[in-house]
């Protein structure tokens, strides 16, 4: 028995079941490979994504390390006398031992906590991030009756990134060469929390 094909209005033939049925077999088959294709596509950016940010948090322990032995003295410079560094990595925890926030470098002295965020390019959401650190540093610390000051190093800071922390009151470390500076301009006030 053969296969019935009705014919179209203009003259040609329509597709017989076989047909169609074969092009969606081929159809099924080409949407399978894809499915694989884009497992395996997303299996390698998750792979990916996971050393990108190893080689992000390894990238910002060299930073804190190249920053922690000049920022004591830069301070001192400006009267603050802090011995050394008191914690670095420093995490505040919730009730249930959640972590809250962590801080790169904390400096603590009779009379002043400065929290030191490290950043390799320091972008706008970092200065915000580190204001919403001090706020935790102060609820933390609410019985704790010395001033809290934050501060913000970075081995590339944009000009207007830049003047977004000084307006933060927040102080800002800039790689020079070998070592971090301090620029304050005339009339920067820290802020206090």
């Amino acid at each position: 028995m053969g296969t019935v094909q009705a014919a179209r209005t203009d003259g040609s033939q329509a597709p017989s079941y076989e047909s169609v049925w074969a092009i969606m077999q081929e159809n099924a088959v080409q949407m399978q490979v894809l499915r694989e294709t884009q497992e395996k596509t997303a299996r390698r950016m998750d792979i990916l994504t996971d050393q990108m940010g190893g080689l992000h948090n390894k990238f910002g322990e060299i930073a804190e390390h190249l920053v922690a032995p000049g920022v004591v003295e830069r301070f001192n410079n400006l009267g603050y006398h802090f011995d050394g560094i008191a914690d670095r990595g420093f995490k505040i925890l919730d009730e249930n031992r959640n972590l809250k926030t962590e801080i790169d470098i904390l400096l603590e002295n009779g009379d002043y906590i400065i929290a030191v965020e490290v950043k390799a390019d320091v972008r706008k959401n970092d200065i915000e991030h580190h204001v919403k650190r001090l706020e935790i540093l102060r609820k933390q610390r609410s019985k704790d009756s010395r001033k809290i000051r934050g501060a913000i190093a970075g081995a590339v800071f944009y000009p207007k990134i830049k003047e977004q922390a000084l307006a933060n009151g927040l102080y800002v470390l800039e790689q020079s060469g070998d070592t971090m500076k301090m620029d304050i301009p005339q009339g920067f006030t820290p802020k206090e929390w």
